[in-house]
């Protein structure tokens, strides 16, 4: 005799699997997540009507194009060669899918030229994908920059231990990213990812990766500068990367990557189970009674499954919008900005007679401003934080960058900074005391 609920079963599976499948592409289907773009300096611009910028159009035609199946990275020629020739490359990060890719280079081919719409030197990132192109050749070669730090907001717990196991992790991937995996004909794999415990309740995600032409020994060196900035950026954050032109490296405590889990050897088919007897006083009462208890299992758990999988989800998107990053570029923006506003402390001590009680002028709960005389004759006012501030390198170094920037008429003049010996300072112009209707309208 054939239960009724063996339809039903197959029907509730039918539906649980429907519904991760549908999941799963409209996941897959979302928008490449654009993360920053660097365009190259004034020297380097074309015209509408150049021959570069015919080149660059069948350039990115042709990385935008690229089907060829298994293959997330490529590089191209636009021209015949220098001078007026585009060279350019995409990679699309190890994991996602050709479709993904595809998708990612589209976006990215259409979006350079908006973002950099006269440079021949651009550059765009994604978390798919990235994008590149310059009026010179640079296949197989090794660019550190320029860069971009991005980095998570948020602290990590234990720092110290937790920096120990970030690098111990970075250094076994870069070697295993390094090492010669075939890809293809012409290229090595150079991806690799790591997952590990941090804590009892906590995991550490990590993810490196290099353009596949690269050499085994330039791939190397690429990922250990980027793995040696990551102090400087993102000490004791939950998450940080950085972004280069030939390579890039990122660590989350949450999972952003495509994890690929080892199945386990399948167990030996059961032999059938012997056919249940049929009670001759009640035959199809039985069979009702299983019917309801199996409706009762199977359709919360296909349920729980789709939630789940649908929870899982949004708690991905909410944790990447948790992702508060600041930028760091090191040519042409705040990188060289800080480089230009960096004072030493042998010179802020001898501008300020080593901080003596007769320069200063000013006190409050931020620490202490003083009067000091550059070598060069100008006049600074020197504000001294106090040393017990929690604010981090990162948060001083932004703040720094971000106050350079605000500059106008009726603001005192960023001069630089130095953080040097325990010590953190700005430094300002020197403006003698007026009302703020002076500064306003005089």
């Amino acid at each position: 005799m054939v239960f009724p609920y063996k339809d039903i079963v197959s029907k509730a599976i039918v539906v649980v699997i429907t519904s991760l499948w549908l999941l799963s592409l409209s996941t897959e289907a979302a928008a490449p997540e654009y993360l920053y773009h660097i365009c190259g300096s004034n020297t380097t611009i074309y015209y509408p009507n150049s021959t570069f910028k015919s080149n660059l159009n069948l350039l990115l035609s042709n990385l935008s194009s690229n089907n060829t199946p298994n293959n997330l990275f490529y590089n191209t020629t636009g021209g015949s060669g220098p001078p007026g020739a585009a060279y350019g490359l995409f990679l699309c990060r190890g994991d996602v899918t050709i479709n993904v890719c595809h998708d990612c280079v589209l976006n990215a081919s259409q979006e350079i030229i908006q973002r950099c719409p006269k440079e021949k030197v651009a550059y765009i990132w994604y978390d798919q994908c990235m994008l590149r192109y310059d009026n010179r050749s640079f296949f197989g070669t090794m660019d550190e920059s320029p860069k971009v730090y991005m980095w998570n907001m948020q602290n990590i717990t234990e720092p110290d231990r937790f920096a120990q196991l970030l690098g111990d992790t970075m250094d076994k991937l870069a070697n295993r990213a390094s090492s010669d995996r075939s890809l293809n004909d012409q290229y090595v794999n150079r991806f690799a990812t790591e997952d590990v415990n941090f804590t009892r309740l906590q995991r550490l995600y990590s993810l490196v990766q290099c353009t596949p032409d690269l050499s085994a020994t330039d791939c190397n060196r690429c990922l250990r500068v980027a793995i040696g900035d990551l102090p400087n950026c993102c000490n004791g954050k939950k998450g940080g990367r950085v972004l280069q032109p030939s390579c890039n490296i990122r660590y989350e405590t949450y999972p952003f990557y495509e994890i690929k889990a080892t199945a386990p050897s399948p167990s030996p088919t059961p032999p059938p189970a012997p056919p249940l007897p049929i009670s001759s006083t009640n035959p199809r009462g039985k069979g009702k009674l299983s019917s309801e208890i199996i409706i009762a299992i199977v359709v919360p758990v296909g349920l729980s499954l789709v939630l789940l999988a649908i929870g899982f989800c949004l708690l991905s998107r909410k944790r990447r919008r948790k992702y508060n990053v600041v930028e760091e570029e090191n040519v042409g923006d705040e990188i060289t900005i800080l480089q230009s506003l960096q004072f030493d402390l042998s010179t802020i001590e001898v501008a300020t007679n080593n901080f003596s009680s007769d320069n200063k002028i000013g006190e409050g709960g931020f620490g202490l401003v003083y009067k000091g005389i550059l070598a060069d004759g100008q006049e600074i006012a020197v504000k001294r934080l106090s040393k017990t501030s929690s604010q981090g390198a990162a948060e001083f170094n932004n703040e720094v960058v971000l106050v350079a920037k605000l500059q106008h008429r009726n603001l005192v003049r960023l001069l630089g900074f130095c953080r040097e010996g325990g010590e953190t300072m700005l430094i300002y112009e020197y403006v003698p005391n007026h009302s703020l209707d002076w500064f306003l309208f005089g």
